[in-house]
């Protein structure tokens, strides 16, 4: 078989690895269609596994929504302000533990810690079913947000390492789209099952917790039969000795993603110091997270009690619940749209700018209709809108910082600090919407587009930093190239002024001893 792309990097070019790293052999010797078949087949493994991997965090940790259009308040015995309190529970659970969680994958390799995860939050799910007084609410929910807290940080960070940083932006997208289709699923399946109060005794809600907390168990054993961990173990957590992918596979995943991203080959086993340093000393990190909390704090909050907006619409609870769907199965085509120009386009920043301002758009919508409580159908299409454009700024936003990032390290922490930034909104979020607010919940929407817009100016910021960051960088690079091909009379050198000036629109002033000097 004939090579149709051949490649070569001079490993010298980098520093060798310090005792607690393995250097890896980068050389590249496959055709185009071993490259495709390979990359398809790791598509057909990673994507779904992780995907279904979110489907269940999101199944686990949005059916207290549904539940709360039951008789849960009741049964528990919490009021709307106390349950808000347990959702800050959950999200504070998530922030404590994120980074530790971070660096455990870090260590043990995703295929193991990501298949335990799924079994620990699963189980506690299974036992909300249980719980019965204001403390085994609190209690439950600060365990379930323990026991999620690395599984999102863990896929992505996952999907960066087995994964081109040009092709990583879309696969975060499908990755979310778990999250997306658990949000959605999660509502027209509670619409079914608490039709199931009275069922053994128990309401609806405690059926609720039971099938879906087991359907996340039974995950977990699909993820510990078919995830790989790594390049290095290619082997599921139930079957060490059988690798997924052929030496010959693994050797094109491999070595293009080190082409892309050689410092990916210093594997190390543990995360340092400086690293930590460098993570949280970039200010464009952070700017990333304040984008994450602003557009997740109202997202969160409106996740939660869309039903119960809903059903204040005058529609039937249970009703309420379906018809909270629509939006979140809107969402999942409208972020694929978003995702594939952003990606296609290479349009990071002006993706998250649009569909930041959508979102703030519909809790304008939500804010003018609360004043016209007569029009159910127009207050319905700003539920629908708000939806639709909830929640895809945040992985669009989180494949954007992701270019930003020096080398894994770095990745893995930014991740984490992303992810937490989205935990840290929940916290704040849940408090948005409040019973002294409701049924209209005017304050509520008044505050989320203050954030909301807060959010979208840093967005901008970013923006506007990165379009003048890249231009710096072509400049740059185009001079290093021109004065690498001076002449020995030095024409080249002012011939590279000009090119200069023709690539970022400017006129240098050149004096005679400029031109001297470009001559010796």
């Amino acid at each position: 078989m004939g090579l149709e792309e051949k490649a070569t990097v001079d490993p010298g070019q980098f520093p060798p690895p310090k005792e607690d790293e393995s250097g890896l052999v980068l050389s590249v010797d496959w055709s185009k269609d071993e490259e495709i078949k390979a990359k398809r087949k790791l598509d057909l493994i990673i994507m779904p596994l992780l995907t279904l991997g979110f489907f269940c965090l999101q199944l686990d940790r949005g059916n207290i929504s549904n539940a709360i259009t039951d008789s849960f308040f009741e049964d528990v015995g919490v009021t709307q302000n106390e349950f808000n309190v347990g959702q800050q529970m959950l999200s504070l659970g998530i922030v404590l533990f994120e980074i530790p969680s971070n660096m455990i994958l870090y260590r043990v390799g995703p295929g193991k810690w990501l298949t335990l995860q799924l079994f620990l939050f699963g189980t506690v799910s299974t036992f909300q079913a249980f719980q019965n007084s204001y403390g085994s609410f609190i209690a439950t929910r600060l365990l379930l947000g323990i026991t999620e807290s690395g599984f999102i940080p863990g896929g992505l960070w996952t999907l960066s390492t087995w994964y081109t940083r040009a092709e990583t932006a879309k696969r975060v997208m499908f990755f979310y789209f778990g999250n997306q289709f658990g949000q959605a699923s999660s509502k027209l399946l509670a619409y079914g099952i608490l039709h199931m109060g009275g069922v053994g005794g128990k309401a609806g809600w405690f059926w609720l917790f039971v099938l879906m907390g087991g359907f996340t168990i039974i995950s977990g054993f699909i993820l510990g039969f078919c995830l790989p961990d790594s390049f290095r173990n290619p082997c599921p957590s139930f079957l060490p000795g059988v690798s997924l992918f052929t030496k010959r596979e693994l050797h094109i995943l491999q070595t293009r993603v080190l082409l892309d991203e050689p410092a990916k080959g210093k594997k190390k086993k543990s995360i340092k110091i400086d690293a930590f340093k460098r993570a949280f000393s970039n200010w464009r990190l952070w700017s990333h997270v304040v984008i994450t909390l602003c557009n997740n704090g109202p997202q969160r909050a409106f996740d939660t009690y869309s039903p119960t907006i809903i059903s204040g619409f005058g529609y039937k609870k249970l009703q309420a619940n379906a018809m909270a769907s629509v939006g979140l199965f809107l969402q999942i085509p409208t972020s694929w749209a978003f995702s594939w120009v952003s990606d296609h386009f290479d349009v990071r920043g002006e993706t998250v700018i649009a569909g930041f301002s959508c979102h703030l758009f519909g809790y304008v919508l939500n804010r003018i209709f609360t004043d016209h409580p007569e029009l159910q159908g127009a207050r319905y299409f700003g539920v629908v809108w708000t939806q639709t454009f909830g929640t895809f700024s945040h992985p669009l936003n989180i494949a954007w910082m992701s270019l930003t990032c020096e080398d894994s390290e770095v990745r893995a922490l930014a991740m984490a600090m992303v992810i937490m930034g989205a935990n840290t909104a929940g916290i704040y979020g849940a408090q948005i919407f409040r019973s002294e607010d409701s049924p209209y919940y005017r304050r509520g929407f008044t505050v989320a587009c203050v954030v909301l817009a807060v959010g979208l100016a840093v967005a901008v910021v970013r923006f506007v930093d990165d379009k003048i960051h890249k231009r710096k960088h072509n400049t740059v690079e185009l001079a290093h190239g021109v004065a690498g091909e001076t002449s020995d009379d030095g024409s080249n050198g002012e011939k590279g002024i000009t090119a200069i000036e023709r690539a970022a629109g400017v006129t240098i002033a050149v004096d005679d001893d400029v031109k001297r000097a470009l001559k010796n």
